[in-house]
């Protein structure tokens, strides 16, 4: 019988609290800002070390739950995952599993449209003055700025994401933004032709935005992501690397 039991594994204490926290946090018990109970509260609360009440914080730091402030008003607050970890954690993923440009074409290509046609639905003026602002940037580094260019471009593509309001396709089409930025950095791509074919595309997927016109927006954008994912992946190949 003793042999059937197999491994008990026990959690860490640090774990145990990090995860009661956890759940208080995404209750709403402790909302954004709102200050943690400090360490030593927490130690005569729990009845843990210091040590591992330091590494449950540390645990939910990582996560992006809480801030730590040092000093004499510091603590431990009350904070909400950004789109920055989220995309940290995207990239690591893809990187760490050697995810091929063709694959990162298919996210690109599943999102993007989306992304594009929710913006024309829920765009603001702020939005657009955004969108119009990087517009000009792009088109004058498209002149002579090629690395400009790349980082402009994806610039625009996260704030069409912004624009779209949808909290998780921002923060996910920001992660394939950066992916593609990094990816389109190979020499040869950003060609006279690309940056033309850039330029033209974005200003009608933009005047469709602005038209608030979700469906040309979206077909639009589908357009863009394919030639320009052919464009990419042909560069790619030319480099002797293996975009598949």
């Amino acid at each position: 019988m003793l042999a059937d039991l197999g491994t008990v594994k026990v959690p860490k204490s640090c774990e145990v609290l990090a995860d009661r926290l956890q759940e208080q946090i995404l209750s709403g018990a402790h909302p954004p800002g709102t200050a943690l109970p400090t360490e030593r509260e927490l130690v005569a609360g729990t009845g843990l070390s210091r040590g591992s009440v330091r590494e449950a914080l540390r645990i939910l730091e990582a996560k992006g739950l809480v801030e730590t402030r040092a000093g004499r008003y510091g603590g431990s607050v009350v904070a909400r995952p950004t789109d920055a970890q989220l995309i940290s954690h995207i990239s690591l993923f893809a990187k760490g599993r050697s995810i091929p440009l063709s694959k990162l074409v298919e996210a690109r290509h599943a999102v993007g449209p989306m992304v594009a046609y929710l913006a024309a639905r829920h765009r603001t003026d702020d939005d657009l003055e955004a969108l119009h602002s990087i517009s000009v940037r792009l088109e004058e580094a498209a002149r002579n700025d090629v690395p400009r260019f790349l980082e402009e471009n994806a610039n625009w593509h996260s704030a069409i994401a912004v624009a779209c309001h949808n909290d998780l396709l921002r923060a996910f089409s920001g992660s394939i933004s950066d992916l593609m930025l990094e990816a389109s950095r190979i020499e040869n791509f950003a060609s006279d032709e690309v940056r033309e074919l850039v330029i033209k595309a974005h200003r009608r997927i933009l005047q469709a935005i602005e038209a608030r016109d979700a469906e040309t927006a979206r077909r639009r954008a589908e357009k863009d992501i394919e030639a320009y994912a052919k464009y990419l992946e042909a560069a790619v190949k030319a480099a002797g690397k293996t975009p598949a």
